[in-house]
Order: structure tokens, then C-alpha cells, then sequence
């Protein structure tokens, strides 16, 4: 047998260990009644089938290699068995993703949402289990990171060498990509899945379905429309509706095209390795915030973010603003002196 057979059976059998109608049940509720995207019920699916593939392992104190839960059946689990797990066990598999996963704190919290959102289920929606555990303790907490943004002069570095490149689709193309991320802080996803039929009547917006396939109108100035009309002057004919496709017009650029785009130009103008296509979001968003004279609530809007404490690290990477505010108290015109 050849390897990819070997390789699709293997798949074949992972996925039949996997199935769980209780999992199966709740994924089909996120789908029809929660508003998450369709890689976050991937990821809280593939989340909950391993907590309840630990759970077994360590309820029935089974004879295998910890490095093997993931090889574990959970087809014959049902509401009882999930009755029967405590706060230490929770505690337990918490542990688990930490000391034997080594899950990084952000992957840890994602497990965690994905554990309150099945127990919420279970708890309050169909009420099969008697109580909550996941109400008694605590997430993980995820340390605050600045983000990771081009500095102007970087911007202006990377721009340079898109207009470098001799080919003319390549150049409009990329161009106007790179000019719509830096312009509109859009995210990787969003870009990507453009439409034609996405532009308003005057053009000078765009209808985006950002996560959670919340849908929010984003606005162009001159500069990127520029960039957009020169692009569609050259862009090949094709039945896609997609904006950005490939030269042949048989595909539109998925998000692996960018990535490797945007890799091959940063790494032509001596920044390779250091940003990726979401450091332009985060870019934006610092340009947006230092130079745009806006408020925290409308950069909020513009990203497309459902709180604001998550815009809110926008407001930490200003130095400059910072110490001109330290500078303009009035209090050192008093000139008194010890």
C-alpha cells in the first residue's frame, strides 16, 4: 500500500475514534446558534475530543504512554461519564496542556473558552449534567504583548521594493494589497475573501464579514484607491468574483499566497523573518491611532473588534505622545528650585 493510502486510512480511522455524539451535537449548536467562525468550532471541537480523550485516560487509569491520549475512542462517552468530572480533573487537564503539551498561555485560554462554552452547553442548554465545574475556577492568565508593527521608515522600505518588481501584475497587484493593509488594518482573512461585488456604488468602501461573520463597512481613502483601480486595470479576466487573484485569473490569492508574497518582499528589503501579514494589521492600526486623530472607540470600529480592551494596547505604543503629555505639565513653568 502506497503512503498517501496509508496516510488516508490512518485519517479514516482518527476521525471514527474521534466522533462523539455529544460533541457532534454541540458542534451542529455553535454552528447554528452562536456566532463563531468556522475555525473557532474547528478548534473548540478538536479542544473538547481531547479534554474528553485525557478525561478517559485518567478516569480509568489506563496502561498507556501519556504521549498517546490523543490515539484514545471517545465514541462511548456519554452525559454520565461527563457527570462524574470534577474541578480536579479540570485542574488536572489544565495541568496536562501545560507540563505535557506544552501549550503556549494563549493556546491554554483558547482551551479553556472551548471547555466553558461545551460545559455551558451541557449545563444550561440541554441540562444533562447536574452542575458546572468550569464556574469554580479561573482561566489562564495570557500576559499583554505590544504589537508588532512596522516603523514608517520600514513601511517605506517595504513599499520600495514592491515598485521594484519588473513584472507589472506583480507590482499593482502587490502593491495595492500591502496599501490596503497598511490603509485599513484589515485582517489576513478578510483581505483575502474580498469581492467585486463587496465595493459600494461610489467605491470608496467595502462590505467585510470580520469574525465571527460580523459584517462591518470599511472605508478607502484616495491613496488605496489608487492602488485598487491601477490594480484592475491589468487584472486578468475571470469569472471569480474574487478581488485579488492570481496572474492566470484561474484562483484568487489565498492567504498562503500573501504570506509568501509579503515574505519574499521583506525579506528583499533586509526585514525578513521579523513581521508577517498580521504585523501590517497591527501596523495600521499604530499609524491609525499616532497619526489619524482618532479615539480609542473608533480605531475600535475600523478593526473591527468586538471590545475595546483589546484595541486598548494601541494606546501603550505611542512613546512619543507619552512623553510630550509629560512634557506640557504646567507645573514645571513655575521654575521653583531647592
Amino acid at each position: 500500500m502506497s503512503y498517501n493510502n496509508n496516510y488516508t486510512t490512518l485519517m479514516i480511522i482518527k476521525k471514527d475514534i474521534m466522533r462523539n455524539l455529544i460533541i457532534n451535537d454541540w458542534v451542529s449548536y455553535l454552528e447554528s446558534i452562536k456566532d463563531h467562525s468556522s475555525n473557532t468550532i474547528k478548534n473548540y471541537e478538536l479542544d473538547v475530543i481531547n479534554f474528553l480523550q485525557f478525561m478517559k485516560y485518567r478516569k480509568n487509569n489506563l496502561d498507556i504512554s501519556i504521549d498517546k491520549i490523543s490515539d484514545l475512542d471517545i465514541k462511548d462517552i456519554d452525559e454520565s461519564f461527563v457527570n462524574t468530572i470534577d474541578v480536579r480533573d479540570l485542574i488536572a487537564y489544565i495541568n496536562y496542556t501545560d507540563k505535557n503539551l506544552n501549550n503556549s498561555s494563549s493556546t491554554r485560554s483558547r482551551k479553556f473558552s472551548s471547555l466553558r462554552s461545551f460545559y455551558n452547553y451541557m449545563y444550561k442548554v440541554i441540562a444533562v449534567i447536574d452542575e458546572n465545574p468550569m464556574s469554580l475556577i479561573d482561566g489562564p492568565k495570557i500576559p499583554k504583548r505590544l504589537p508588532h508593527y512596522l516603523e514608517l521608515e520600514e513601511v517605506n522600505k517595504l513599499l520600495k521594493s514592491i515598485l521594484e518588481n519588473e513584472d507589472d501584475f506583480y507590482r499593482y497587484r502587490d502593491f495595492s494589497i500591502v496599501m490596503l493593509f497598511l490603509n485599513t488594518g484589515l485582517r489576513l482573512s478578510e483581505l483575502v475573501n474580498i469581492k467585486l461585488t463587496d465595493f459600494n456604488k461610489n467605491k470608496n468602501s467595502i462590505r467585510i464579514i470580520g469574525k465571527g461573520n460580523k459584517e462591518r463597512v470599511v472605508y478607502l481613502n484616495n491613496a488605496v484607491l489608487d492602488t485598487i483601480s491601477d490594480y484592475l486595470n491589468i487584472r486578468p479576466d475571470s469569472d471569480l468574483d474574487y478581488l485579488y487573484l492570481n496572474k492566470k485569473g484561474d484562483n484568487f490569492l489565498g492567504t498562503r499566497g500573501v504570506q509568501y508574497m509579503l515574505e519574499k518582499y521583506l525579506k528583499k528589503c533586509g526585514l525578513g523573518g521579523k513581521y508577517s501579514p498580521h504585523s501590517l494589521r497591527h501596523t495600521a492600526a499604530t499609524l491609525l491611532y499616532k497619526y489619524g486623530d482618532i479615539d480609542i472607540r473608533t480605531l475600535q470600529v475600523i478593526l473591527g473588534h468586538e471590545s475595546v480592551s483589546t484595541t486598548q494596547i494601541y494606546t501603550h505604543v505611542d512613546e512619543e505622545r507619552i512623553a510630550k503629555a509629560v512634557e506640557l505639565n504646567p507645573i514645571k513653568e513655575l521654575n521653583l528650585k531647592i
